[in-house]
């Protein structure tokens, strides 16, 4: 039996939210003090201060503050971790009001949290939630309280499962694009495009200044891109046992003028789905080179398909060397899918982000 870890999300209860933002606000206010803290050690000795440096600054706060003493480690070791990955001396500001507040945070750390009497137990307090996943059966691990846009708060949490292995024998090519999101090498996919179908309303309520309405359409897009990319990845890794995916890079692209339909599609989101679902599911996911896949025939290997700018427009061509009529999408999903065989032939490691 092969355990594998994942994240839960639940909504809590909105009658709770008052005491979440003051936690948050205690978060803040540990986040403003390790930020001074470090960048002026850095200024005057000269010397990063690591997670553990920090801790006997902070310790014994939480009592004041009314934090898990876990809570304030958590904060120490994210702050460190951030400064690190973005390679600042110091960071931005978590703000608790004004028109740039911060969403709140509330991370905690392996058995600071326990299911108790149907209830999240934390720091002293119940937290009802939405269980829609029967969180009774796992024991918890890290996790964090999250503030989304709208002010609803949400309860995330690692815990451990079993990985369920999928039974589908067969394998897929995925051809990522703007008109549609995902093109599969069997002529399926996911339309996306949410954004452009709510475009009209939400200018509408942003010329009006109602900012509520703003971010519940926000948040209707985001909820419909999710939906969309969470079924059509679950259909794949349920049928499949090999899964190849173009490695078309979106922040390579998001400096062009496709940005709107690029950052509309969501490939980065689609491709996290089926990286840890592939996981879970013990199947074969990899990133292959796409390159002219797009122009070469999947029947005869040649390049005679349209190429440029201006091939972009031509959705469907007929190869003049084998004379097959191909849909542009289609046709560069069954190459990805012939490049993949072609790696698992030869032996070639599997695709590695942290590599990359």
């Amino acid at each position: 039996m092969k355990l594998t870890t994942k994240t839960l999300k639940v909504r809590v209860k909105d009658k709770h939210a008052k005491r979440l933002s003051a936690m948050a606000r205690s978060v803040n206010f540990v986040w403003n003090y390790i930020n001074e803290l470090s960048e002026r050690s850095i200024r005057e000795r000269g010397k990063f201060l690591s997670a553990y440096d920090l801790h006997p600054y902070t310790k014994g706060a939480g009592k004041e503050l009314r934090l898990h003493s876990q809570t304030l480690q958590c904060v120490a070791a994210e702050y460190v971790t951030r400064r690190k990955q973005f390679k600042k001396r110091k960071l931005n500001w978590r703000s608790s009001n004004g028109a740039r507040r911060s969403l709140g945070w509330v991370p905690f750390n392996t058995a600071a949290c326990t299911w108790k009497q149907g209830q999240i137990f934390h720091n002293g307090c119940y937290f009802n939630v939405f269980d829609s996943y029967g969180l009774s059966k796992y024991t918890f691990k890290s996790g964090s309280f999250n503030e989304d846009a709208r002010g609803r708060w949400y309860f995330n949490v690692v815990v451990e499962v079993e990985a369920k292995r999928s039974t589908g024998k067969a394998s897929v090519g995925i051809d990522l694009g703007c008109k549609e999101t995902a093109t599969d090498s069997n002529g399926d996919g996911v339309k996306g495009r949410e954004y452009r179908l709510l475009e009209k309303k939400l200018g509408i309520a942003q010329r009006a200044r109602n900012k509520r309405q703003v971010k519940t359409i926000h948040a209707k897009i985001k909820n419909r891109r999710q939906d969309g990319l969470h079924k059509y990845s679950r259909k794949l890794v349920n049928e499949n046992a090999a899964i190849f995916v173009g490695n078309v890079s979106s922040k390579k692209l998001v400096k062009t003028k496709m940005a709107k339909s690029v950052l509309d599609a969501g490939w980065s989101e689609l491709k996290r789905m089926l990286e840890y679902k592939s996981d879970h599911a013990c199947i074969h996911f990899e990133e292959i080179n796409e390159s002219y896949t797009s122009v070469t025939c999947s029947c005869c290997k040649k390049r005679t398909g349209p190429s440029g700018l201006e091939g972009l427009r031509i959705r469907e061509w007929t190869c003049p060397g084998c004379g097959a009529l191909h849909n542009r999408d289609v046709n560069a999903a069954k190459n990805i899918l012939a490049l993949g065989h072609e790696r698992l032939a030869a032996g070639i490691p599997h695709y590695s982000r942290s590599a990359a």
